[in-house]
């Protein structure tokens, strides 16, 4: 006797119940109360050994796969009458098949339509076997529409670098593109026209101001070499996107740090080269006669002659030879400013004129928002604000930060080394005033609500090694961030923004029947913010250092209004801490050696017990970590011996 219901594992278009119903005239529920004749019962389900693949970008199918698996939706006795409806909308591409499915009461027995090797290989060739497809495709359609919208027809070298030029005041959109429709959802060509079908920006409104107009050019120089970096950065991805894809050791991770690093060092190398590329198109590029997407367009064509393979080639060689990933995905944030803290809140000094940049004023009006995304670009004023009106502030960029707003980013990467030369090749390609250093580690779960404040003496060697110390106008030294109250706020109460756990994303999904949300998508992370950033420092000594503590102490929040409101002792060694960063003296022995033993037992365990980095490099950090704070020791003994002779 022939089958009258079945049930139907489905993972692609038909997740979304108003295509469902418009199919087979049924819809669907996950709330037994709310079954009816009309409404089916449906659950989260896993197909194993199987995966999901995109080619077209448009729609989904399934392949063997014994290493992978599924997440969908189940739904419960189907009518054969509604099978057949759902057999004519899938087409000849899909077989329903028998396949078995885990739920949270079992394996069931279910329908599912899926897709033979052999059919995807007719139909696709090779491509479905590449992880990054549903990205490529969705990049392909996009070059599609641009071709379509700007200058369509011409085949001129102008017409092309405008697309180009096109495509990189449209890089904020792309990027949210992939993002959001990551993993489990295609995009319709009526959406991908919705959201590319914008004006270009323009900026000539700012010739007539008479406040902007002393900037132009200088925010004009930006754009060119943001532009010359994305350029070089993207043909980069393109031309090496195996060789970057095998150093990155899960989708969690930024993809784009590698390739970023290169770019930055490329571009930092030919300074000389990329300063006349910039002055000649400010020569010959009056911009009174000229749009910025003419400037941008300018970038485009001269990033070719900054192109080298065998350069490429050689600065990938040295990131594998030092490439030493650990297990603890790693984040940055570099704030420069010409002005440092007189930029903004209450330090703010309002007759001190950044003449370069006016304190970044009109940093979105030359949509340097969306030129420098790769790199997280955006003005923080520590308002909390993420707007795009115009206010003065720091230039801070991020590599890995996806979103300002939706605090979306995914780590930078696990390795101290390629951390550190991301912050050593930003610094030199902006060519603004360093100012500070955040760093993020991401905690493992075992490691939340359990947290512990830092004791004093770990403080303070903390701000030996990171602190700013500098020499005042008196002749005696002090902990810069602290003196300057750079990392000191009032706005709830007095607390020291020394360091502050919060959470991070890197998805944009919904949590719903249709759209669950990938593991791990939401992580809490600590980031240290006490650091002064300077030109010829090396961080890596410093970024291991805080791994190691994270790992085997596990820092809490330092220090918040509330913790101090608690805690009787915290308060009053938030004030001897004070007076010691005003005054500083030295770091006893034994509190050094406590300090370096906890560093070693953390990285000595990272993985379960056992080191992740190789003995010998761990040794060089705990020395030179050792040497930093002994020089620390020295420089305070020194400066009091000149004062005691004066």
């Amino acid at each position: 006797m022939a089958k009258s219901k079945f049930n139907l594992f489905i993972y692609g278009s038909l997740k979304e119940p108003a295509i469902f119903k418009s199919v087979c005239n049924l819809s669907f529920t996950q709330k037994p109360a709310k079954v009816d004749p009309q409404t089916l019962l449906a659950k989260r389900a896993l197909l194993p050994r199987y995966r999901k693949v995109s080619p077209d970008n448009v729609y989904f199918y399934t392949v063997a796969d014994p290493s992978a698996k599924i997440e969908g939706i189940l739904i419960y006795d189907v009518p054969l009458s509604a099978i057949e409806e759902i057999d004519r909308y899938e087409g000849k591409r899909y077989d329903r098949e028998t396949v078995h499915v885990n739920t949270a009461k079992g394996i069931v027995s279910a329908q599912a339509y899926l897709a033979s090797h052999e059919t995807m290989k007719k139909h696709f060739g090779d491509r479905f076997h590449v992880n990054l497809v549903h990205e490529l495709w969705l990049r392909k359609r996009i070059d599609k529409f641009i071709k379509k919208h700007v200058r369509p027809g011409e085949r001129t070298v102008d017409a092309q670098l405008e697309r180009q030029a096109k495509r990189e005041l449209l890089g904020t959109t792309e990027r949210d593109l992939v993002m959001s429709h990551y993993g489990y959802d295609a995009v319709s060509d009526y959406y991908l026209e919705h959201e590319l079908d914008r004006p270009s920006p323009t900026i000539k409104p700012l010739y007539d101001d008479l406040q902007a107009k002393p900037f132009i050019e200088n925010y004009l120089a930006f754009v060119i070499k943001q532009a010359l970096l994305n350029q070089l950065e993207e043909k980069i991805q393109s031309e090496y996107r195996f060789e970057l894809e095998h150093m990155r050791s899960s989708e969690r991770y930024f993809k784009r740090s590698v390739s970023l690093l290169i770019a930055l060092q490329m571009i930092n190398a030919n300074a000389t080269s990329v300063n006349l590329i910039i002055n000649k198109a400010l020569d010959s590029m009056p911009y009174k006669n000229n749009d910025l997407i003419d400037y941008i367009k300018y970038a485009v064509r001269a990033a070719k002659s900054l192109f080298d393979n065998r350069v490429v080639r050689a600065h990938l060689e040295r990131i594998r030879s030092n490439f030493n990933p650990g297990l603890v995905p790693l984040g940055v944030e570099v704030e420069l400013s010409n002005l440092g803290p007189d930029t903004i809140g209450p330090k703010k000094n309002s007759k001190k004129i950044d003449p370069v940049f006016d304190g970044f004023k009109y940093f979105y009006d030359f949509q340097l928002d969306v030129l420098t995304w790769k790199l997280g670009g955006y003005i923080d004023d520590h308002s909390g604000s993420t707007d795009l009106q115009r206010r003065t502030g720091f230039l801070e960029l991020a590599p890995g930060r996806l979103n300002v707003a939706g605090e979306l980013s995914r780590p930078a990467t696990a390795d101290p080394w390629l951390l550190n030369q991301l912050i050593r090749a930003i610094i030199p390609f902006y060519n603004v005033r360093p100012h500070s250093l955040h760093l993020s580690f991401q905690l493992r779960k075992n490691q939340i609500g359990k947290q512990k404040v830092l004791p004093l003496g770990f403080v303070k060697c903390l701000l030996a090694l990171g602190g700013g110390l500098q020499r005042r106008n008196t002749g005696r030294l002090w902990v810069s961030r602290m003196g300057y109250e750079e990392i000191t706020q009032y706005d709830h109460g007095e607390e020291l923004v020394f360091a502050r756990t919060s959470k991070r994303k890197w998805y944009l999904g919904d949590d719903d029947i249709a759209a669950k949300i990938p593991a791990q998508a939401t992580t809490q992370i600590q980031q240290y913010k006490f650091m002064r950033l300077e030109e010829r420092a090396s961080y890596e000594p410093l970024i291991l250092c805080l791994k190691g503590l994270q790992l085997e102490y596990n820092p809490a929040d330092y220090i918040t209004v509330e913790q101090l409101r608690k805690n009787i002792k915290l308060q009053k060694e938030y004030e001897e801490l004070k007076i010691w960063a005003n005054a500083p003296k030295e770091i006893s022995s034994q509190t050094i050696t406590r300090f370096l033993k906890t560093i070693q037992d953390g990285l000595m365990n990272e993985n379960r017990g056992k080191p992740m980095h190789n003995l010998h490099y761990i040794g060089w950090a705990l020395g030179a970590i050792d040497a930093q704070l002994g020089m620390f020791n020295k420089q305070l003994r020194d400066s009091q011996n000149t004062f005691l002779r004066l």
